[in-house]
């Protein structure tokens, strides 16, 4: 298996505007990891997907998303007492979408620490890809995680982590003592440049002293996401970056988890950083480009349109 992940994923209604106003909804689904997951499908690579999802009509539209986007669901499971979490978009701009996220107590959030491991187990992945999001919705999801992070050290499995901080489902605070704790056993961690503060005590309001920092605490490289300015890798080698691909943004909401998705592929592929950073940028420009979040992710043959293909 070439990359493990787990979450909570969500049923996703998007409206067409102000929520207030009403109107007709599109229904999807919604998770950063399984965003991923479906990004790394369609790029060729073997995916495991290892979430919770109630025992309801919203769960089984989760796990039949994730099947046909050829994600594995046979580690996932159904919480029999607790429903799939709710998560309404409400486009406002182009850059901007309010995210209304009613997962609290939701099945994603009850997620085990001994679910995870036995998922983890059953196909040792190449890579562990984590999130910010599934540790803020409950202290047993983020037991679980912590869990799948000691496994990866002990089998030597890669780690990325996406910082991925939403404000909705915890305090600044509590996220910087948890990523405080997590980044430098990262071999990437990926996180847009006002992210990268929670993962270090006060310091200075630099970027790039702020990365190297984290390289020096044990991050294998540092991956800074920079919106229309593109993308930033920083490691031992030195400071790469990548400007952003010229496409026009219709809605920003899980281009983050199309870029990580991208990076992952590349590094996969073993590609050097200049090639992760390109395709994570058309992996994005991919996702800001589509109406939708996950939708909008490129095959591996789509790559060549935005000029990035699978060097």
């Amino acid at each position: 298996m070439s990359v493990f992940t787990f979450g909570g994923t969500a049923i996703a209604l998007r409206g067409s505007g102000p929520l207030r106003l009403g109107g007709s909804m599109g229904v999807s689904i919604a998770g950063a990891e399984s965003n991923v997951a479906i990004g790394l499908a369609r790029l060729g690579h073997e995916v495991r997907w290892a979430g919770a999802v109630g025992d309801d009509e919203a769960g089984e539209l989760v796990l039949r998303t994730l099947r046909a986007e050829g994600v594995d669901v046979s580690a996932a499971s159904r919480d029999c007492g607790a429903a799939t979490g709710l998560a309404l978009f409400e486009p406002r701009l182009p850059e901007l979408t309010r995210v209304h996220d009613y997962r609290a107590g939701s099945a994603g959030s009850r997620i085990t620490a001994c679910a995870v491991a036995e998922a983890f187990s059953a196909a040792r992945p190449k890579v562990l890809h984590l999130t910010g999001i599934t540790p803020a919705l409950s202290r047993t999801a983020r037991s679980a995680a912590r869990l799948a992070l000691q496994l990866a050290a002990e089998h030597s499995t890669m780690v990325c982590l996406d910082v991925n901080y939403r404000s909705q489902l915890w305090s600044s605070q509590e996220a910087a003592e948890v990523m405080r704790e997590w980044a430098p056993k990262a071999d990437v961690l990926i996180a847009s440049d006002d992210e990268l503060a929670l993962c270090l005590p006060e310091g200075p309001d630099d970027t790039e002293l702020r990365a190297k920092e984290l390289l020096a605490l044990g991050v294998g490289e540092v991956v800074v996401k920079l919106g229309a300015a593109g993308a930033t890798a920083h490691s031992a080698q030195g400071r790469l970056h990548r400007p952003a691909r010229a496409v026009r943004a219709v809605d920003a909401a899980g281009a983050g988890d199309a870029f990580a998705a991208g990076y992952l592929s590349a590094l996969l592929d073993g590609a050097a950083t200049a090639t992760r950073l390109e395709r994570a940028t058309a992996t994005w420009a991919f996702a800001a480009a589509s109406p939708r979040h996950w939708e909008g992710a490129p095959t591996r043959a789509e790559l060549a349109l935005l000029g990035a293909g699978m060097r």
